[in-house]
């Protein structure tokens, strides 16, 4: 009985000590991580608390092709609560509201049809002072940011690049090249501005097929730009309703997959792309800022301190939503976050108007709760956090959704380099890319779509 005893005894002891070596071998493989956060220096309550800013950085006129005044423009804004706007009409270069836009040829058919504010209007417009449509006194100021600009305006391919703190005058009339995202972007850079690729869902018409923007030549090709150019912060992940740009979103989960092992992270921006009052109320961001100043929102727009909100979105089977979602111009809450917290490997939110929050970790959902009080997101819980890239949330609720940035994860390994291709091969293709960019072969191929 003893011997039994004391085998058994030794038994367990060698199990205990085999299980001890398992823990601390499994220890010793894991990834220490550190989570970085573009909302680490908001603060979100308190006495100096940051504000919550709801704008638009891409927005149009009769001053390009829109079908509304950029005076009525403003105003639909100023009414339907905005906080900042940067109009950026096609190949003009914007300057304050109350001052006559420049004129670009390729719209002479708008004459007649341009108006900007007043001195009187702008004045009470940027301080709050003008009156809403019911008479009321909104009570605080509509930011007005200029130097904005659509570029490659004389494009069928629409692979256009929206650029901001321009030089004044810099782009009036830039009519690109089909398929010139790099020209437009090198251009921006070369005049000292920052810019973003726009709708990139529309250029690769992913919406009558999507898998397009999960293709790695597609994701390439404009992870290769975010990489060569510094001043080029992101694409659009929200344009308008949505209509052509359904995967967009998705695009993005593939860039920041591709981009990120570089050390760039990919900024998701969110514009109205208004070209009438109907689009006003689409999709926007939400910028946190200790002040509603156009240097603070250009110093958001480059650490990605902001939130991007959309009233449509395409139901998809990769990461949600089931449905397609359209609640525009219902005068709906829409979900926004309150608070995005890390606390070493935890990310807290806090959200209002939400039903549920989902988190997306390198194009995947990983975790999804209601949306009520606190939800807390415990990464080493979710097997295989310790390589995911980067992780980012999303609201969903009855007036829309809403996105966080990225949060990245950081292993602390050393970042690649990026080196463009000279080999002969790449040249070839390029020879073969600005072949396709002439207007020439883009016109044959429209006309051959007709067929």
């Amino acid at each position: 009985m003893k011997k039994t005893v004391k085998f058994l005894s030794l038994a367990m002891a060698v199990l205990m000590l085999f299980g001890i070596m398992n823990v601390s071998a499994y220890a010793g493989e894991e990834k220490e991580y550190t989570i970085i956060s573009p909302y680490k220096d908001v603060i979100w309550e308190g006495e100096n608390a940051w504000g919550a800013y709801k704008g638009t950085l891409h927005s149009h006129s009769t001053y390009s092709d829109a079908d509304e005044s950029l005076d009525v423009m403003v105003k639909e804004y100023y009414e339907q609560d905005y906080d900042f706007l940067a109009n950026s009409d096609h190949g003009v270069t914007g300057t304050p509201w109350n001052e006559k836009q420049p004129f670009v040829p390729l719209y002479f058919y708008q004459a007649g049809k341009t108006a900007h504010l007043t001195d009187e209007e702008f004045e009470g417009i940027t301080s709050g002072t003008y009156p809403l449509y019911d008479g009321t006194v909104r009570g605080k100021g509509m930011t007005c940011v200029t130097g904005a600009n659509e570029l490659n305006n004389l494009t069928l391919t629409k692979s256009h690049v929206n650029g901001y703190f321009l030089p004044e005058g810099a782009g009036n009339g830039f009519g690109g090249m089909e398929n010139g995202f790099e020209l437009a972007i090198k251009f921006i850079e070369d005049k000292g501005g920052l810019s973003h690729i726009n709708h990139p869902g529309d250029w690769l018409e992913s919406n009558a097929n999507p898998s397009a923007v999960s293709d790695p030549e597609n994701v390439a090709f404009f992870a290769d730009l975010l990489l060569k150019y510094e001043s080029c912060l992101g694409i659009e992940v929200f344009n308008e309703n949505n209509g052509v740009t359904g995967y967009d979103r998705i695009l993005w989960d593939n860039l920041l997959m591709s981009v990120l092992p570089y050390g760039k992270n990919v900024i998701g921006f969110s514009n109205t792309d208004a070209h009438n009052r109907k689009n006003v109320d689409t999709s926007f961001s939400v910028f946190m800022m200790e002040e509603n100043t156009v240097e603070n929102i250009k110093e958001t727009m480059q650490s990605g301190s902001f939130f991007a909100v959309t009233r449509c979105i395409r139901g998809n089977d990769l990461i949600g939503p089931e449905k397609d979602i359209d609640v525009r111009n219902q005068n709906l809450p829409y979900p926004i976050f309150t608070k995005v917290e890390v606390h070493e490997h935890n990310v807290t939110v806090e959200a209002e108007n939400a039903d549920k929050v989902q988190f997306i970790a390198d194009g995947k959902a990983i975790y999804t709760a209601k949306a009520d009080g606190e939800v807390t997101l415990e990464l080493d819980k979710i097997d295989g956090a310790e390589d995911f890239q980067y992780v980012r949330a999303e609201l969903f609720g009855e007036g829309g959704v809403c996105l966080t940035q990225a949060l990245i994860i950081d292993d602390g390994s050393e970042k690649a380099v990026y080196e463009e291709d000279k080999s002969l091969s790449a040249f070839i293709e390029d020879i073969l890319f600005l072949l396709k960019s002439t207007r020439l072969w883009t016109i044959i191929v429209e006309i051959g779509r007709l067929f």
